[in-house]
């Protein structure tokens, strides 16, 4: 099925939305984390900063989020991997209360004791985990629980190419197809596993290839383009909600920061990222766009504006939250 101009429009807007959300947050990220000049025994200092810990950032993979998300539906769900902000900006979660979970305050997302990496929001049915390969098998739980509620409700799993090489990667695959779970598995293949070049690591040069020896079907989106992935995952979604098991689907997409806000990126080659920004998915949707009337540039200012405008609110939001009160430490965990 063709995008409407409803989709196309949402998911330029989404994409311009997760770009501004990253940008921020790379520069919220740093505060207080450098040196304010190069001095022996000082580097960069990771717990330091209103935002403490890693920080792994989405910019340049935003087409991969939108093509899928466009297709959902609220009772959908999607598990993401530690890179996961995308997502959960196109999924519907909250901008104020993920925002302030990442700052670690009260009013976030999981009280402020999850970070980044750790988002749950219940009412869109999202979460992540920072650990490599587990959207998988919890995305296969929630499509046997769709399966066993008698719902055409589908499951995502994403994940990067590097965790295509786990062990739950295999398992899950197998299982889905064995029995014919709606589950949709998207590999964001950003050329990178942390510092490792994908044909440093993997035997197979995408891993759509992989679907076969699991009976479902394996696709290629061999470019970083939001109406492509949109495609792509339509078919595979739909076929999915009609009961006909699960679809493998790796997207060639570009990580333009570093594994983590800090990464020296000294595996890249000079100028790498710099290269990659020039073929821009935000660009070329709205290129497409203009050319197809749907959109001119003061209706683009106009929306840019109004996304600034929310994200500014949110990163407010975030900094002039509280933080939990240190008595609080054990609540709303388990505790054996």
């Amino acid at each position: 099925m063709d995008p409407t101009p409803q989709h196309l429009l949402w998911m330029y807007e989404k994409m311009i939305e997760i770009r501004q959300y990253e940008e921020a947050m790379a520069k919220v990220y740093l505060e207080g984390k450098l040196p304010p000049k190069i001095q022996k025994g000082l580097a960069f200092d990771i717990g330091a900063g209103p935002v403490p810990g890693e920080m792994h950032l989405s910019a340049g993979q935003e087409p991969v989020a939108v093509g899928v998300c466009a297709h959902l539906r609220p009772e959908d769900t999607v598990v993401g991997p530690h890179r996961a902000h995308h997502f959960a900006i196109s999924k519907g979660v909250p901008l104020n209360e993920m925002t302030a979970e990442i700052f670690g305050k009260a009013t976030g997302l999981g009280r402020g004791k999850g970070g980044h990496m750790h988002l749950f929001h219940p009412e869109t049915k999202f979460s992540c985990s920072g650990i490599v390969g587990a959207s998988m098998p919890q995305a296969c739980g929630a499509a046997l629980a769709a399966r066993k509620l008698n719902k055409d409700w589908v499951a995502i799993a994403v994940f990067g190419e590097g965790a295509a090489n786990q062990g739950a990667f295999h398992e899950s695959l197998n299982l889905a197809a064995l029995w014919k779970l709606p589950v949709v598995f998207i590999c964001e293949d950003n050329k990178y596993g942390i510092s490792v070049e994908k044909a440093d690591s993997t035997s197979v040069p995408s891993n759509d290839v992989r679907a076969a020896g699991y009976g479902m079907p394996g696709v290629l989106v061999d470019r970083n383009d939001a109406v492509a992935v949109y495609y792509a995952a339509g078919e595979a979604i739909a076929r999915a909600r009609r009961g006909e098991g699960p679809t493998l689907i790796e997207v060639k997409t570009d990580r333009y920061l570093g594994h983590f806000q800090g990464d020296p990126e000294t595996y890249r080659p000079k100028d790498e990222a710099k290269h990659l920004r020039e073929a821009d998915p935000i660009n070329l949707l709205g290129n497409s766009l203009r050319a197809s009337g749907l959109l001119d540039d003061n209706a683009d200012s106009a929306l840019r504006a109004a996304i600034s405008a929310r994200i500014d609110a949110a990163y407010d939001f975030g900094r002039n939250s509280p933080y939990p009160e240190p008595g609080e430490a054990l609540d709303h965990v388990f505790v054996h």
